[in-house]
């Protein structure tokens, strides 16, 4: 997989130190991935989620940190390609505000 927009996950774990690792690991699992649908996803990430968002198509959401943060993105899967939207702490995420 591409993953696009690598500074969002630099500027989260600059924020928060304690993401670091989780999300190189993470980003090192993407890129050499090849995911086809959400269930080859489950399989490296098993509490990964889709959620349809309005005028978003369907996103994938990670728990990251022991669930302490949230990485949202949108798979391409048939570009093989990963855009990073958005790196939250739980309650950013559980505002519902990263839908609009």
């Amino acid at each position: 997989m591409r993953v696009i927009r690598l500074r969002l996950l630099r500027e989260f774990w600059e924020r928060f130190p304690d993401a670091q690792r989780p999300l190189r690991q993470w980003y090192k699992t993407a890129r050499l991935a090849e995911w086809s649908s959400l269930q080859d996803v489950r399989r490296d990430y098993p509490h990964a989620d889709g959620v349809a968002v309005h005028g978003s198509g369907t996103l994938t959401v990670f728990n990251i940190c022991g669930n302490r943060y949230r990485l949202v993105v949108r798979i391409r899967y048939d570009y093989q390609l990963v855009n990073v939207r958005r790196v939250l702490t739980h309650r950013e995420y559980d505002d519902g505000r990263w839908k609009e």
